[in-house]
């Protein structure tokens, strides 16, 4: 990291990118009577979450054996006759 101060460019596309992703969970926190801290804490555990579930879908595409909604793997799939 550098320590050049942000430029007002730089904290405006940050904020572009950040708040939309902060309303999305503030506002159910904010209806239970949660506080802004609240939601900084679990925006910090969702978005663990999200990338977990992002890299699990990139290792389930990956490969030429597909598995199907029970978990079995399909070699069949894709061939033509």
């Amino acid at each position: 990291m550098s320590d050049k101060p942000l430029t007002p460019e730089e904290m405006q596309e940050a904020m572009d990118q950040f708040l939309p992703l902060f309303h999305i969970v503030n506002q159910p926190i904010k209806d239970s009577g949660g506080s802004i801290e609240d939601t900084l804490k679990i925006m910090e555990s969702v978005a663990k979450l999200a990338h977990k579930k992002r890299a699990d879908k990139k290792e389930e595409a990956f490969g030429f054996l597909k598995k199907d909604e029970d978990g079995n793997i399909n070699i069949n799939e894709g061939e033509t006759t």
